[in-house]
């Protein structure tokens, strides 16, 4: 493929990229700016700060 082919091509990929418009969830999109978490949320189970063999090394004590 030419380069002239080859940049037409790159410009029809970024013209459809840059145009394109997916449908938005908007109830997700307001429970995530309002803080509010969903059921499907992770939560951070691991309070230590530095895995066992690190925490005597990095502790700020």
């Amino acid at each position: 493929m030419g380069r002239g082919r080859q940049k037409a091509k790159q410009a029809k990929i970024a013209r459809d990229l840059k145009y394109y418009s997916p449908e938005t969830d908007f109830s997700a999109l307001q429970r995530e700016l309002s803080g509010q978490q969903s059921q499907s949320s992770w939560s951070d189970d691991d309070d230590d700060e530095y895995p066992e063999q690190w925490a005597e090394k990095y502790s700020d004590e």
